[in-house]
């Protein structure tokens, strides 16, 4: 496709843009929607964490081995078939009638998120000149935070008045309407790395691995769960190993390697969503369970953070083009770790309006850091490797969005246990979410060492 194909452009935009919305709509409106979710599904507090985990988990395990598949056979085709396969994991998700089944539909939304996100910024970045990319990329981290912007808002409206089932059913349309617009509008494919081979082997590894670290987490403090973490890890090893002996392999080791800026700007963004992740679904149950507040009050609170992000992110993009991104991401986080800090300290008598401010401010850092870091990355590498520069940093981040459902788990099997959150247990949930929120607010302020580290990007 000819990159200076305005209208090509234009539709390539819009279908990366909106399939970049709808998984963190669903994400964030499920969140609302669990105390719900829970009652009427009999779920406990750690079960109640695979809603959401179980979706990130099989988006992690594919987004890498799908964005491989991309760069061998289209990347145009793999984010088709991502669409088609997360609408309809969407429409049983709200036809689902026990847990199992919901937990099961929610691994298949994941399998479909990872096609959309393997390729989505790798589109992008193949339609997009240099001097254009950190534009197109603003716009696209914007829709995702539009999506985290209106799932709290819309999903409590849905839940209060047509139940969680409606939540799920709202995203149908919207996934058929890109669906249409990627088959009839969108001209042209990329496979920059046709006719190469597909490291399977490496693939099964990489999601074991993942598999293994994650159950780990959801079993721990017991041994065996010490004992799949410690599995988790060797797997990583040896994953690792593979992959610096084959010729093509899942994940280039070497980018990781010869550019510094690539390294520490994936490990910036694993930081910072190991962080953030999991604040709105601690604030949600907070705010809910100790504030008494209604899915659809919750949800208007919690919204003030997306919708600042959505409002600065493509600011940030611009800027990014011009200006160094390691700084403006590094401000970013030093900003959000203030906020984290904040919510440390909440407490039954904490003001709504402490919390609101914190997550304007949470927000504001959120988009200095994720739109300069995005550039930096798909500004490191070569043509040939955006799709799996793309599905990196999209693993960094799905990876750090588990990690931080991960420690919410084990605080919650330490403090609360494995059954419901009760009255009986409020305290020990205020408690939990407290040291929550100081172990994100340290990891948080350990990134921006890790963000200055990269280098200059120009």
């Amino acid at each position: 496709m000819n990159a200076d194909d305005s209208t090509n452009k234009k539709y390539v935009l819009i279908a990366a843009t909106l399939g970049s919305f709808l998984a963190p709509f669903m994400g964030s409106a499920v969140i609302v929607a669990l105390p719900s979710i829970g009652a009427e599904l009999e779920m406990g507090a750690v079960s109640l964490t695979w809603v959401a985990t179980s979706y990130l988990l099989a988006s992690t395990i594919f987004l890498v081995p799908f964005g491989r598949l991309a760069d061998i056979y289209g990347r145009k085709k793999v984010f088709t078939t991502g669409i088609v396969l997360y609408t309809l994991a969407t429409l049983l998700c709200a036809l689902s009638y026990s847990a199992t089944q919901l937990i099961l539909f929610r691994v298949a939304q994941g399998m479909g998120s990872a096609m959309v996100f393997g390729t989505g910024v790798a589109i992008l970045s193949s339609a997009f000149p240099v001097g254009e990319r950190g534009s197109a990329l603003g716009i696209h981290v914007a829709a995702i935070y539009l999506g985290l912007s209106l799932g709290p808002f819309i999903g409590g409206i849905l839940t209060e008045h047509f139940g969680w089932r409606s939540l799920f059913a709202a995203n149908v349309p919207l996934g058929l309407f890109v669906i249409s617009l990627i088959v009839w509008k969108v001209k042209g494919e990329w496979a920059t790395a046709k006719g190469e081979t597909f490291d399977l082997t490496g693939s099964v590894i990489y999601g074991l691995m993942l598999v293994a670290v994650m159950y780990g987490f959801s079993l721990l403090p017991s041994i065996p769960g010490a004992g799949f973490v410690l599995l988790g890890l060797l797997a990583l090893v040896a994953f690792i190993r593979w992959e610096t002996r084959i010729e093509s392999p899942v994940l280039d080791i070497e980018l990781f390697r010869t550019s510094p800026i690539f390294a520490f700007s994936n490990l910036a963004a694993l930081i910072n969503y190991s962080a953030t992740f999991g604040v709105s679904f601690l604030l949600s149950l907070y705010l809910q369970y100790i504030k008494g507040l209604s899915p659809q009050d919750a949800g208007l609170i919690l919204v003030c953070q997306p919708v600042v992000q959505a409002t600065f992110s493509p600011l940030a993009g611009r800027l990014s083009d011009k200006y160094e991104p390691r700084l403006m991401a590094s401000a970013g986080m030093a900003l959000t770790t203030v906020g984290l800090s904040g919510f440390a300290l909440l407490s039954n008598e904490t003001p709504l309006t402490f919390i609101i401010i914190g997550l304007v401010l949470f927000g504001f850092g959120f988009a200095l850091f994720s739109s300069p870091n995005t550039n930096a990355v798909m500004s490191s590498v070569d043509k040939k490797s955006f799709g799996v520069a793309s599905a990196t940093l999209a693993t960094m981040r799905q990876i750090g969005m588990m990690l931080s459902m991960g420690i919410t788990m084990l605080l919650f099997a330490l403090y609360i246990g494995r059954g419901e959150i009760t009255p009986e247990t409020h305290d020990l949930f205020l408690k939990s979410a407290k040291v929550a929120f100081t172990v994100f607010a340290c990891l948080c302020f350990g990134g921006i060492f890790a963000s200055l580290a990269r280098g200059k990007v120009r």
